[in-house]
């Protein structure tokens, strides 16, 4: 049996863009929040779909090879998720080489109706780092069969110049390890792909731990955030879920609005000029 996805197809504008002019937009389609939310690591279907609600997300990634998306006689996550306010994006996670990650996608495509798929060849089995080699010529070989392609890197400037010449649909940087919690680990070079990334969206994809690590990654840029373990293994997941939301607002607002300058020595909130016992 297929699912049928509202993203399935993606025209080149929607109402959500005339509603929010600030809505981000990954290959002609908007989407009313910049936070992207994974579905692993969390204590069962139910507790997923009430996470997702209280993120405020509107796409939420599915790890093929993990989920069950065939067998509808089994528990599946898709039957706790309203599939026309929320778009799914299939991952190719625990795929190690790029025939592996492509036979991936292709089955997700198959099985969901759905040529969306976040793009992920592992390198390293204790880091998670992706293969970037492998990743780019996956990236190549989808991006010819239709697919919308959003690719997990690294960090480095040059593999996304690549990535995006091969016809990645955005670029998702990690922040730091997969499911390491340890926040944006190289803020030069986030700033640096901001400048240079100007296609395409990027998105910063793992490492985030907390909300403030959320609002520093859309401060320095960033189109929007995934995660996925910083909500599932909070101690109140659906309370972490609602703080990540505020966060990433907070962030695209406050990248927006444009950051006082840094100065070395104090500057008076009330200047004195003019006032009493002023010249």
């Amino acid at each position: 049996m297929r699912y049928h996805f509202y993203m399935a197809s993606t025209p080149s504008s929607s109402p959500q863009s005339a509603a929010n002019p600030d809505a981000l937009v990954i290959a002609g389609r908007a989407f009313r929040s910049r936070l992207i939310v994974g579905s692993g690591k969390y204590r069962g279907f139910e507790e997923t779909a009430l996470c997702l609600e209280r993120s405020g997300a509107d796409m939420i990634t599915v790890a093929v090879r993990r989920v069950n998306i065939t067998d509808r006689q089994q528990p599946n996550l898709l039957d706790y998720i309203d599939l026309k306010k929320v778009a799914i994006l299939p991952n190719t996670a625990g795929c190690y080489t790029a025939e592996d990650a492509i036979r991936t996608a292709r089955l997700a495509r198959e099985a969901l109706d759905n040529p969306w798929v976040k793009l992920e060849v592992i390198g390293d089995p204790r880091t998670l780092f992706p293969d970037v080699v492998a990743l780019v010529e996956a990236t190549a070989v989808l991006a010819k069969e239709g697919f919308i392609v959003l690719p997990y890197t690294n960090d480095d400037v040059i593999t996304a110049r690549r990535l995006i010449d091969a016809g990645a649909a955005a670029v998702m940087p990690l922040g730091a390890p997969i499911g390491s919690g340890l926040g944006i680990q190289n803020v030069a070079n986030m700033r640096i792909l901001r400048e240079v990334i100007q296609t395409v969206p990027m998105i910063v994809d793992a490492g985030v731990g907390c909300a403030s690590d959320a609002s520093q990654a859309m401060e320095l840029g960033a189109d929007g955030v995934l995660m996925n373990t910083a909500i599932a293994e909070a101690k109140q997941p659906e309370l972490m879920a609602e703080a990540m939301k505020l966060a990433v607002e907070a962030g695209r607002k406050s990248y927006l609005a444009g950051r006082m300058g840094r100065r070395l020595y104090a500057s008076a909130s009330s200047p004195i000029e003019g006032g009493i016992g002023g010249r």
